[in-house]
This record gives C-alpha cells, sequence and structure tokens, in this order.
C-alpha cells in the first residue's frame, strides 16, 4: 500500500490529481489509515496508470469514465474499442480541419502586420483586426 506522495512520485501526477479524480469517481475512494492518510494498492495504481496513458492520448475525463466502465464490467471487445478509437480519431481530424481553417484566416493577417510594421511608421497603432472585422460585416 502506498501514501499520495509515493504514488504522485511513481506515476508523475500531482497529489492534487488524485484528489481530484477521486472526488469525480475516476477512482475509487482510498483506503485510509488510522491516521486518515490515503492508501492505494496495487489496481489503484494499474487503474490510475490507465487513466493517465489513455489522457495523454487526448481523451477527456468524460471519455475517461466510459473506457472505465467498460472495463470495470470486463466488456472490453477489441469492436468496443475500435468503435472509441475511430470516434477519438475522427474530432482529431476535425479539431485539425478547424485549426487549418483558423491558421488560414491568420497567415493574411499576420503579413498585414508585417508590412505595416517595415513601412514608415511601425510604432503606429495597428488596426488589423479593426479592419478584418469590418471587412466581415
Amino acid at each position: 500500500m502506498l501514501q499520495v506522495g509515493e504514488v504522485s512520485r511513481r506515476l508523475g501526477l500531482n497529489p492534487q490529481t488524485l484528489y481530484f479524480y477521486e472526488r469525480i469517481g475516476l477512482i475509487p475512494a482510498a483506503k485510509r489509515t488510522q491516521a486518515g492518510y490515503r492508501l492505494f494498492d496495487e489496481q489503484d495504481i494499474e487503474r490510475l496508470s490507465f487513466i493517465t496513458r489513455v489522457k495523454a492520448l487526448g481523451f477527456s475525463l468524460e471519455e475517461i469514465k466510459e473506457l472505465l466502465k467498460l472495463q470495470d464490467q470486463c466488456f472490453f471487445s477489441c469492436g468496443e474499442v475500435y468503435n472509441i478509437l475511430f470516434y477519438k480519431i475522427q474530432q482529431i481530424e476535425q479539431n485539425i480541419r478547424q485549426l487549418q481553417d483558423l491558421r488560414e484566416e491568420l497567415l493574411p493577417l499576420l503579413e498585414r502586420c508585417q508590412e505595416n510594421s517595415t513601412h514608415a511608421e511601425p510604432d503606429r497603432q495597428c488596426v488589423v483586426f479593426r479592419e478584418s472585422i469590418s471587412e466581415d460585416s
């Protein structure tokens, strides 16, 4: 059994993260010593390792809750995992498209700023955002 500090060091997590995960139900309430210190067993550490791994893959805490439910029910078929991963990849691809669109909107503004700053009055107030807003209206 390990205390919070030991688990935090072992997994590279902030102790507050452990408390938060317990509070929102990602991990069960920790066992306690007579003095009230939280204790984590190997099963808790495996669960926290799983949470850390899938969080690093970009899953939200809500998505992690769903994955843990499946894991707890011992129903973690390849088909189910495939659907979850496929949906996650679709979300990532949508985010990439949105970020690319945003980049395309920002590049002309950057170019205008560069043009304005290299001409006669580089310290004058920048109106690029004001210009882009009035063009959209």
